[in-house]
């Protein structure tokens, strides 16, 4: 392992909501050259962390992944991120940290922190991906909002997602659209390609200026980001936010409730929203689900898990009242 921490490879994993960032990392993971302790901090968009139990599974005693709930984890001058970066490299001490941010947050903001005086000796910054569905350039639900363009706008590589689902035109409107907008220099490839392995990460970013960050705290006396949850006595607790033209509502529940699957299948695959994503505890074993705006809903085992919980993100207003009923009639009560 890393004997000082110094001049890290780092790269940023980007995309807009649905885009398949996590999918992506986990096979990037997987193809983790062997030895070498690999580090990952995800940010999400709602108040419940989820992507850190997705990634987690199946991943191997060199993989280390840290998250960063509540939305855009630049904000407040880079605190949360810095914070909890800070902890995983010092934890961790990695060959490679893996920077997932929000798909609704801001990665020029995030590559300006990283690209900060403090950082210049810590972290090598290398390649920016960006994950763009291509049968989404014709939506101007994300064409005209600006994160997504400045997603785009930062990639060293542009990697259409999802590419085994396109139609004709699907790609060529993507190379349209990045010729349009100027960023046809950037290199781009399907998620499809053998290319998405660690060969890919290993090239220099573009450079940024930010502010300063934190200090790099040591594990004992470092500020801790795990949450920890009050239930109240219905054994689940509720969290919304707004923000950039999204909702989104989560739900935790109390270790001891186990769901029906048969049940919570029903529910989860009638929600109609831009991003579904969850982890569930069921009488049939413990479960994790995914589901993008016009894909079908994807089921995968899942080990060991803590709790169940839920996110739902959407342009659109939703009925919470309801799912949460739905939710809760799933549940066996047999347990």
């Amino acid at each position: 392992m890393p004997t000082q921490l110094a001049h890290i490879p780092t790269n940023i994993v980007t995309g807009f909501l649905g885009a398949g960032k996590t999918t992506v990392i986990r096979r990037l993971l997987e193809n983790k050259p062997d030895g070498e302790r690999w580090a990952v901090l995800v940010n999400e968009f709602g108040e419940i962390g989820i992507d850190g139990s997705l990634l987690s599974q199946g991943s191997s005693e060199d993989i280390f992944i840290r998250e960063v709930p509540g939305g855009c984890m630049c904000c407040a001058a880079g605190l949360p991120m810095q914070m909890a970066m800070n902890l995983l490299l010092a934890r961790a001490k990695p060959h490679r940290l893996l920077i997932e941010p929000s798909g609704l947050g801001h990665p020029l903001e995030v590559m300006q922190v990283l690209s900060s005086e403090y950082y210049d000796e810590l972290l090598d910054l290398q390649s920016t991906i960006t994950l763009v569905d291509a049968r989404k350039i014709t939506d101007s639900r994300y064409t005209s909002h600006a994160t997504f363009n400045q997603q785009l706008e930062i990639a060293d590589v542009i990697a259409a997602s999802k590419s085994d689902l396109y139609g004709e035109d699907d790609l060529r409107n993507l190379k349209n659209y990045l010729k349009e907008k100027g960023f046809i220099h950037n290199q781009l490839i399907t998620t499809n390609d053998d290319m998405m392995s660690a060969e890919i990460l290993t090239g220099q970013a573009c450079a940024y200026t930010g502010a300063s960050p934190l200090p790099l705290p040591q594990p004992d006396d470092a500020i801790g980001m795990d949450q920890v949850f009050d239930f109240p006595p219905e054994g689940y607790i509720r969290m919304s936010k707004q923000a950039d033209g999204y909702a989104c509502t989560g739900w935790v529940f109390e270790p001891d409730r186990v769901f029906s699957r048969t049940g919570l299948i029903d529910v989860l695959a009638s929600i109609n929203a831009e991003r579904i994503k969850g982890v569930f505890r069921t009488s049939e074993g413990d479960f994790a689900y995914n589901k993008a705006e016009g894909t079908v809903l994807d089921e995968m085992p899942a080990i060991e898990l803590e709790d169940s919980r839920i996110e739902i993100i959407s342009s659109t207003a939703f009925n919470a009242d309801d799912i949460e009923e739905r939710l809760t009639r799933a549940l066996d009560t047999s347990y």
